[in-house]
């Protein structure tokens, strides 16, 4: 029987074009890039589907109950934290407000320490199948959903990002892995009208914030499953990325962001803080800190993860610009001497426990060499918490095939 070879829509299009009177490769590609935002999110959508799914938590729950390294020993980390205790009492607000690195602080630090212990709680039940962690797991949801109404001030985008990423992971685990979640629609209602909309826009402001806060937007959608909010923020992730991580092939300058108004080439280096040489992986704040550059990097790698598990899966489109990523901060993280091109020759790390995922998507499933990322990643094992968005990373994707 004669074999047939099936071509994705993009790589038709690119085809086409390509054999077109006048057609050139780059007629192509935009053609190609086209096709590529012109895919809609998945007509049935996969649950448990925000950041984990079913077999992953199954790897990790065998990989536990077989007293295997690195898992056991991330998941008695995950159950020392103060996220895994039964004893948690949740403090939900009905505003929460958040200045400038939340000054003030009225009830940011608890909508997000709460909506880390409820995706804690919920692993923890997974795992263990002691349904005690399922119940505390929807009483922190359902105290947040019952009482938040808003959050205001100058860090209300950010903090919506922060909290809406990590609710959806929980929500997510027990609606799809639990019998007896009663409010599971009003926990709905709540990340429709409370989170999405602040997220949703997007943000003029540096790319960690819009990447996280896609983040949270691409997790509800799934948690709605709401086709049209997920392509939005898959459109939003395709138009920040390329401006948050510079690849050498984007030209002599970084790809101004979508909004905001940076423009011009003096304008493009204020944004990238002042930086003047541009290399494969550099990030749009390297030069402020490895830190801030750790959560848009986190969120790259959550938002591809997603995809996966939503049949889109956009590793391959990003892979090149996350493995450089990763690597390039691994390095320095690592010890590396700073040239004094970059940064002034100085920089403030700090990277944080990031590498995980997508070392995973990228290493583990892809086969993509990444030696100062597998260093790192290694070295930091078991990857905690940042107490922000970014909770057990070891523990869901270590060496995990699914």
């Amino acid at each position: 029987m004669r074999s047939r070879t099936f071509l994705s829509l993009s790589a038709l299009v690119t085809l086409l074009v390509a054999g077109l009177p006048g057609g050139t490769a780059e007629a192509a590609g935009a053609a190609g890039a086209t096709a590529r935002a012109a895919r809609t999110a998945p007509a049935t959508f996969t649950h448990p589907g925000v950041l984990v799914s079913r077999p992953q938590l199954d790897f990790v729950r065998a990989r536990v109950q077989a007293n295997a390294q690195p898992w056991k020993s991330a998941y008695d980390q995950m159950n020392a934290s103060r996220y895994a205790s039964l004893d948690r009492t949740p403090r939900p607000r009905a505003i929460v407000e958040c200045g400038s690195y939340s000054n003030p602080n009225n009830g940011c630090t608890d909508e997000r320490e709460d909506a880390l212990a409820a995706y804690t709680l919920a692993l923890r039940w997974y795992i263990s199948r002691d349904s005690r962690y399922a119940e505390k797991a929807i009483s922190i949801m359902d105290a947040w959903s019952a009482t938040i109404q808003d959050h205001t001030n100058s860090n209300a985008p950010l903090q919506s990002g922060w909290a809406g990423s990590v609710w959806p992971r929980a929500a997510e685990i027990i609606r799809y892995t639990y019998t007896g979640w009663p409010n599971a629609g009003r926990f709905a209602t709540m990340l429709r009208n409370v989170y999405l909309p602040e997220v949703a826009g997007g943000s003029s402001s540096n790319g960690n914030w819009e990447l996280t806060m896609t983040e949270a937007a691409l997790g509800i959608a799934v948690f709605l499953e709401d086709r049209a909010a997920y392509d939005r923020a898959v459109a939003k992730f395709r138009a920040r990325l390329p401006a948050y991580v510079y690849l050498s092939a984007d030209g002599s300058l970084p790809v101004a962001p979508p909004v905001g108004g940076v423009d011009t080439p003096a304008e493009i280096i204020r944004f990238w803080h002042d930086q003047t040489t541009f290399v494969d992986g550099l990030s749009q704040e390297t030069c402020r800190d490895l830190t801030h550059t750790g959560y848009g990097l986190s969120s790259i790698s959550h938002i591809a993860e997603i995809s996966r598990i939503q049949g889109q899966d956009l590793y391959p489109e990003v892979a090149e610009r996350l493995r450089h990523a990763l690597g390039f901060h691994s390095k320095y993280q690592l010890g590396t001497a700073v040239p004094s091109w970059l940064c002034g020759g100085s920089l403030t790390l700090g990277l944080g426990p990031v590498t995980e995922v997508g070392f995973n998507g990228l290493h583990t499933r892809m086969g993509v060499a990444m030696t100062n990322t597998q260093t790192l990643t290694e070295r930091q094992r078991p990857a905690g918490t940042n107490n922000l968005f970014v909770a057990w990373e070891t523990l869901t994707h270590a060496n995990n095939p699914n």
